[in-house]
């Protein structure tokens, strides 16, 4: 038993000492008085874990004990840092490919608790009407408190086709809303509805930034520019962020060459930079104002920040989410990870988008449309009366006909959103002005 006992220990010790090898750089950065401190808590911790190995009731593998406890000690830092084990890392290493399996939400904690930074568009989610700011307090059965991002994720997820049952509080109303959710596999496109609206003033739906968004985009301005446009409203709501060298490429669109975007401070100075426009050309200088709301975070605050701080663009709808932290990934021997909170992200003029958020320039609350009386009606014979005309027709004419049909509803759902309308009076009022100052 002894023999077994000094075995399991030196073990214990040395899967203790190969995961924190990695650390010996941090560590040779850290004063002498910390790093004595820090030292004989490690001591203590080895301690405590060679005591649960040999007391414990049960017989434990080394490994469990260990990324048990790396676990929780990352789980004290904040929502965003966490362990992965080599699953997870996998998995955290595939998210930015624009394709998985689940509800369309992505997810944050907020206050302790499960919150929905947005839900995706054209998503189950987005179809079954959760909304940005939705606390998640069960999944099936199962209370979400002091779940964990990584827990929350493998919960949601799941086979396309099978159904997940969430609870959410709605703080804005006070009411708790059950929802029976079937998942799919998401295919999210970044760049929607691109289109001249009226008076020449274009439009552009961005709902992420991934890694063929810069492009897309790109496109889609050039697009408007060839249908004569000369403004532009650039939708951000409900756009969670993604990949913040997307976000900074199209940012820098509208910002001429040496232009702040965004910096970011940390405790080291290796941690702390500033982000610079890089355009020397493609650079699009037409009134433009940039919608968000608080399903914006990440990449889009930072976007909505520098072109408000360096006064390119008008910033209108309500406060945004406030996901204004990096998240560093760093690998682990044994093919695990660290997602790790190193840096928060400020905007030009200096300003903390962590927990804060992007406050816009005029603040306009999102109003659902409401039919007026007798339009339903209406609609609907006209609608009726389209499809017995599209009955006559061939197969192939029917489809062409209800690709056109969506866009149509799509143009028209846009003219109704009272955000847009507002950024649309905006834009004309910045031309009237211009023409005074002529």
């Amino acid at each position: 038993m002894a023999r077994k006992l000094t075995k399991n220990i030196l073990i214990l010790f040395s899967v203790f000492l190969a995961l924190f090898s990695v650390t010996t750089l941090a560590i040779s950065q850290i004063d002498r008085k910390t790093k004595d401190d820090l030292y004989s808590q490690i001591e203590l911790y080895s301690y405590t874990l060679t005591t649960i190995q040999a007391d414990y009731v049960e017989e434990l593998p080394p490994k469990d004990l260990i990324y048990g406890s790396l676990k929780g000690m990352l789980s004290t830092l904040d929502p965003h840092s966490q362990f992965l084990e080599p699953e997870e890392y996998t998995d955290l290493k595939t998210e930015t490919q624009g394709k998985f399996g689940g509800l369309g939400i992505e997810i944050s904690i907020r206050d302790g608790l499960l919150t929905i930074i947005s839900p995706i568009d054209d998503t189950p989610a987005w179809r079954a009407g959760v909304k940005a700011g939705d606390r998640i307090v069960k999944i099936e059965d199962e209370l979400t408190r002091d779940i964990t991002l990584n827990q929350a994720v493998k919960k949601l997820r799941g086979e396309p086709g099978t159904e997940v049952n969430i609870t959410v509080l709605r703080e804005s109303e006070f009411k708790i809303l059950e929802f029976t959710i079937v998942r799919e596999v998401i295919k999210i496109e970044d760049v929607k509805h691109t289109q001249i609206l009226e008076d020449d003033i274009g439009y552009i739906r961005l709902t992420e930034f991934r890694s063929e968004s810069h492009k897309a985009f790109r496109d889609a301005l050039d697009e408007l520019k060839e249908q004569g446009a000369n403004s532009l409203i650039l939708d951000v709501r409900n756009n969670p962020g993604g990949l913040l060298n997307v976000a900074i490429k199209i940012t820098e669109e509208f910002l001429n060459e040496g232009e702040v975007i965004v910096s970011t401070k940390g405790r080291r100075e290796a941690q702390n930079s500033v982000v610079y426009s890089t355009n020397t050309n493609h650079l699009i200088d037409w009134p433009m104002v940039v919608l968000i709301n608080e399903g914006s975070a990440s990449g889009s605050e930072i976007l909505a920040g520098a072109l408000k701080d360096n006064k390119r663009g008008i910033v209108l709808g309500t406060k945004s989410f406030g996901k204004g932290s990096v998240q560093s990934v760093i690998p682990l021997p044994d093919g695990s990870g660290l997602r790790l909170t190193t840096s928060k992200y400020f905007t030009p003029s200096g300003e903390s988008i962590h927990g804060t958020g992007i406050t816009p320039d005029i603040i306009v609350e999102f109003e659902p449309y409401k039919e007026e009386e007798g339009e339903e009606t209406d609609k609907k014979k006209k609608i009726d009366e389209v499809f017995e005309d599209v009955k006559k027709r061939d197969a192939k004419d029917k489809e062409e006909y209800e690709m056109s049909k969506k866009e149509r509803e799509a143009r028209e759902k846009i003219l109704r959103d009272n955000q847009i309308l507002s950024a649309m009076s905006v834009i004309k009022g910045i031309r009237v002005f211009k023409e005074f100052e002529l």
